[in-house]
């Protein structure tokens, strides 16, 4: 990275904290190893190992890189009920290889307190103008245009989603329609992702920021189920083609984290190349006898080095990481 880009960087993550200081939410400074990881099966993560001194009693212990911060900062969230954000190094294993990854790259992560996915999406439209005005690039400028995953289906897929989604044999149909070659054991989610990989997501690539929102409840994640059963109340956000952050209206129920851990952790064990460590007692957090309880929170997981590339309009992640 040349002196510019450094001081280009420097600027952005400046202003970004200026940002939510200003807002008054906590920042946060979580380890980045961990002995126990929230079990996600689209990820692989790194393992390393604490070897204690020769002579102690002690047995050397494996340790993980995180992912993310979101394992440490709703420990703090559950004890103090507070808005928080974090901006650190985060870490993924067997991503692919391209100009818009890397195995090390800097997550921004913020919570906010009573506030639902709709909430984290219009506090994203005040970074974003902060951003734009703060560093003179308008290449984030707001407003943030909304599609639904329903929608997104139909215009790009030509189809109906949850129609089809009711049967294997019927989404399978549609996959080859659009010219894909799903395998025989391929599960809903998987050809769901297929579709969205190939015959959706490429037709995000526009210079407008576009919201795709309200995704179907069969893909598994930590996102609290939409009144009408079919959907989370979960968004990503797309710029050019380039997915910069995910958000959920957070599950709080207890059970309902349990349940996910408990299946996340299975599919982990039987399809990880690396298995890490899980916290069977994680959901406790989320029991309202626990200190304060979980509250009700939406949170956002944003790639600063994406962010970066957008507005410095990079091309590739080395050349803001390098």
């Amino acid at each position: 990275m040349d002196l510019e880009m450094l001081k280009k960087r420097a600027a952005i993550i400046r202003q970004v904290r200026s940002f939510f200081d200003k807002k008054n939410y906590l920042e946060l400074d979580t380890p980045l190893l961990c002995s126990d990881l929230i079990p996600e099966s689209c990820l692989e993560v790194f393992q390393t190992e604490r070897i204690y001194p020769r002579g102690s009693k002690k047995e050397n212990a494996p340790l993980y890189l995180i992912p993310s911060p979101e394992i440490w900062m709703k420990k703090i969230i559950a004890q103090h009920s507070v808005d928080v954000y974090q901006i650190c190094k985060c870490f993924r294993n067997g991503e692919s290889c391209g100009h818009l990854h890397n195995s090390e790259f800097t997550m921004l992560e913020y919570y906010t307190i009573g506030a639902d996915y709709m909430d984290s999406l219009a506090l994203t439209e005040e970074l974003f103008s902060h951003l734009a005005r703060e560093t003179q690039a308008p290449a984030l400028n707001p407003p943030i245009k909304k599609i639904t995953v329903a929608e997104a289906f139909k215009q790009f897929a030509g189809f109906d989603l949850f129609a089809c989604a009711e049967n294997k044999e019927t989404l399978e149909r549609e996959a080859k329609r659009l010219g894909l070659a799903p395998m025989p054991e391929t599960t809903i989610q998987q050809l769901y992702d297929l579709i969205f990989i190939h015959a959706v997501e490429p037709c995000l690539k526009t210079e407008e920021l576009t919201a795709l929102v309200d995704y179907p409840a069969f893909v598994p994640c930590l996102a609290k189920k939409s009144p009408d059963g079919k959907t989370v109340e979960r968004w990503e956000l797309y710029y050019n083609g380039i997915e910069l952050a995910n958000c959920f209206s957070e599950e709080t129920i207890a059970e309902k984290v349990k349940e996910f851990f408990i299946s996340e952790e299975a599919e982990k064990e039987r399809t990880a190349l690396v298995k890490h460590k899980v916290d069977r007692e994680y959901w406790k957090l989320f029991e309202h006898k626990v200190e304060k309880g979980f509250p009700r929170c939406s949170g956002v997981a944003m790639g600063l080095d994406r962010l970066i590339m957008a507005i410095t309009e990079c091309s590739n992640i080395d050349a803001v990481i390098n």
